[in-house]
């Protein structure tokens, strides 16, 4: 299984120059935590709706009055439709990141892969007992990795 078959289809985006206020609602709207963010060459960084939290509490603003690059993650980590969930996995652990923007060849935005998309995945294979590609330890390991301190896989026992 690659990680264009579990990723999330129909990212919502939205551009630098708009306001953190625009961002939260398209989130609201759309029932998601985070937006891509894009430029004129594709995607540019991550926005979630706790670095619109953060912003509005450290920048004592109003979020109509912030544009999204105040806020936004400029150091993106990603990954390729074709790249294995292996590939992905280990990128989120190492970055300790729980959301991994899919990108294409030519930089645009085609998905996100989230650690919920891991695991439900991970859920479904151990109900229906199809051959299992993601192991409930992975996931745990990956879990763990993201939430730690020192950002290194622990061991699960499940």
């Amino acid at each position: 299984m690659n990680v264009g078959q579990l990723m999330t289809h129909g990212v919502k985006t939205c551009r630098p120059q708009e306001s953190l206020n625009t961002a939260a609602k398209l989130m609201w709207d759309n029932n998601c935590g985070s937006v891509g963010v894009v430029g004129d060459g594709g995607v540019v960084g991550m926005l979630t709706d706790r670095d619109i939290c953060m912003a509005a509490y450290t920048q004592g603003h109003l979020l109509s009055e912030m544009q999204i690059s105040s806020a936004m993650s400029k150091k993106l980590f990603s990954c390729r439709p074709e790249d294995s969930l292996a590939k992905a996995e280990e990128i989120m652990r190492t970055n300790r990141i729980r959301r991994l923007p899919v990108i294409d060849a030519d930089n645009h935005l085609v998905g996100i892969l989230s650690l919920d998309d891991i695991a439900r995945e991970a859920m479904h294979e151990r109900k229906d007992k199809k051959r299992v590609e993601i192991t409930a330890e992975e996931v745990c390991d990956t879990f763990a990795a993201i939430c730690g301190d020192s950002g290194q896989s622990v061991a699960a026992t499940v």
